[in-house]
């Protein structure tokens, strides 16, 4: 474990959150709008990301934001609200495990964003699991 890049357990780690969250997000939907659902998770989300800044005294960073990280960083949220907001009806929809699946399939047009834009290497590994992601959420649409 120790040989592991921290990349990594960071991303398990936010695997296994990410898993949480749809759980605990379908229980809690049950008779709730999914738009209301979504702000009180955001709100929570909120306070604990600014929580953590504060503790670890990072909050005197933001005078050292240029124009271009206020830039991305606002479209980063706008596309999380649309994301979330369309998940968590989904979610209130739809299956759980169908759901998370297809959700996933981000990571399709992630890969092919960062190559575009990012200009980030496709390599061979990277095609074949894209591939199976895709696949997957084709087995799951096609009934």
């Amino acid at each position: 474990m120790s040989n592991l890049p921290y990349w990594l357990i960071y991303a398990v780690l936010s695997a296994v959150f990410a898993a949480l969250t749809a759980i605990f997000a379908k229980a809690g939907l049950k008779d709730v709008n999914s738009d209301l659902a979504t702000a009180i998770r955001t709100a929570v989300v909120l306070v604990i990301t600014w929580g953590i800044v504060l503790f670890r005294g990072n909050a005197g960073g933001l005078p050292n934001l240029s124009r271009n990280n206020w830039l991305f960083l606002i479209l980063s949220a706008v596309a999380t609200g649309l994301s979330w907001l369309f998940y968590y009806r989904a979610l209130q929809l739809g299956r759980v495990s169908e759901v998370s699946v297809i959700d996933k399939g981000s990571i399709v047009f992630t890969v092919l964003l960062s190559f575009l834009f990012l200009r980030e290497p496709l390599t061979p590994r990277i095609i074949v699991a894209v591939l199976l992601i895709f696949g997957g959420m084709m087995v799951l649409i096609w009934k």
